[in-house]
């Protein structure tokens, strides 16, 4: 992984980046002694280092062993969560294993007609697996999605059947999934309790469908390891510390919002969980970046003339794959009626990459500043590398905005008003 930040220089005087990277050198270090609020919950930053992986009471060798259970029968996993218990493993799945359809995703949402469409599927799979994923097991958007398809479970196979075939993914003590789970003698893994939701990609909550999926999650921990490595050392050299201190004073300078581009689809969902990392960490007291995301060139026709020319209060950074798995060559036609000949004999990578090059230029002539963050390619290693890099950049500008960056209270605010519209009776 490699951080380029040429296209922020432009915008700063000089030596101005050397200071700001030399000011987030404290927030690191809070990060790194876990002194900070809401330290608690940096669990998340030793779990690349754990010998074995063995941290919050599992193996990595337990989890694989319940996966290859999955894989060996051919089995459907509908994986039920929202938010961090769902955002992260599906970004790995998808960056790693686009066209599974082993892995299906249920209570993200309070929509019948894709419940009713996850239905549809597993009803013409011969073998079915249900991941309940839920510190509590009252959330309600899984919640109510998990009873559903519990009850259709359960009428296929049986109360025992279906049991046999639930493996939630839950705290290790108390809740109401743990209580079902316990009752039913349903296998489980275990949330954490020192490691929130968006940050939890990298234990049993993210670990078990990723290796449902066929993905090796041994070299995406190595992936994470390594990164860790770098993104611990206390000097302007650390990545993540460069990448913080430079979004820590873009919201400064007057930036509301940060644009993580790529141009390649697979990371779609990358940019998914990336969002809900940076908003829920760094949005409080009237304070943080507004996370977006695009995909290009596709959104250059669409979102790139507001880019271009729109208010100046946007800050860009750039999510690029050198290579792509498959060489596809333009070749010369003899009529040209498209005028495309001038790229015949180019690959599809080499004309992506310019088109990167020219929109970040085109960008930063436009007024706005951007960076870039380079991977080789999409593997378990490099996906590794990425997931913890961004952790750790969140983690570090949450405390050079001087806010928790483990906590989320503002989204008890919809919950709130939605139990009271429900009639919920009060507990």
């Amino acid at each position: 992984m490699i951080l380029d930040l040429t296209n922020i220089h432009p915008f700063l005087e000089e030596g101005q980046l050397e200071e700001i990277m030399a000011a987030a050198i404290p927030s690191l270090e809070t990060v790194l002694n876990k002194s900070g609020p809401g330290s608690a919950y940096l669990g998340w930053m030793d779990i690349p280092e754990q010998e074995g992986f063995s941290l919050g009471g599992y193996t990595l060798s337990e989890i694989q062993e319940v996966a290859g259970e999955l894989r060996e029968k051919a089995a459907t996993l509908v994986c039920i969560g929202i938010g961090g218990s769902y955002l992260g493993h599906r970004m790995v799945i998808e960056a790693l294993q686009p066209i599974t359809e082993r892995i299906l995703f249920a209570g993200q949402n309070i929509d019948a007609n894709h419940l009713q469409h996850i239905l549809d599927i597993i009803g013409n799979r011969k073998e079915v697996y249900l991941n309940p994923i839920s510190k509590s097991g009252t959330t309600t958007e899984p919640g109510i999605a998990f009873r559903v398809l519990r009850k259709w479970l359960e009428r296929r196979y049986g109360e025992s059947g279906a049991a046999q075939r639930i493996i939630a993914t839950t705290d290790s003590d108390s809740g109401a999934l743990r209580q079902l789970a316990d009752e039913r003698g349903m296998r489980t893994f275990p949330v954490p309790d020192d490691v929130g939701g968006r940050y939890s990609v990298l234990t049993p909550v993210g670990l078990f469908p990723i290796a449902a999926a066929v993905v090796v999650i041994s070299q995406l921990l190595q992936g994470a390891r390594e990164a860790a490595a770098r993104c611990k050392q206390k000097t302007t050299a650390n990545p993540a510390l460069q990448y913080a201190a430079v979004r820590a004073a873009m919201f400064k300078f007057g930036k509301a919002m940060e644009l993580l581009s790529t141009f390649n689809g697979r990371i779609n969902y990358f940019t998914e969980w990336w969002k809900q990392l940076a908003g829920e960490s760094e949005g409080k007291d009237g304070k943080g970046l507004f996370p977006a995301a695009a995909v290009f060139s596709r959104d250059l026709h669409s979102l790139g003339q507001w880019i271009q020319d729109g208010p100046r209060n946007v800050f860009e950074t750039f999510l690029i794959v050198e290579k792509s798995d498959h060489t596809i060559l333009l070749e010369e036609d003899a009529d040209n009626a498209d005028d495309l000949n001038y790229l015949a004999g180019k690959s599809f990578d080499e004309i992506n990459h310019k088109a990167y090059q020219g929109t970040a230029q085109a960008h930063t002539d436009g007024g706005v500043p951007n960076l870039t963050v380079s991977i080789e390619s999409i593997n378990e290693y490099t996906v590794g590398e990425l997931i913890f890099f961004f952790e750790m950049a969140v983690a570090i500008t949450g405390y050079q905005l001087d806010v928790n960056p483990f906590n989320q209270p503002g989204v008890e605010a919809y919950k709130t008003n939605m139990f009271r519209l429900l009639g919920k009776p009060e507990v």
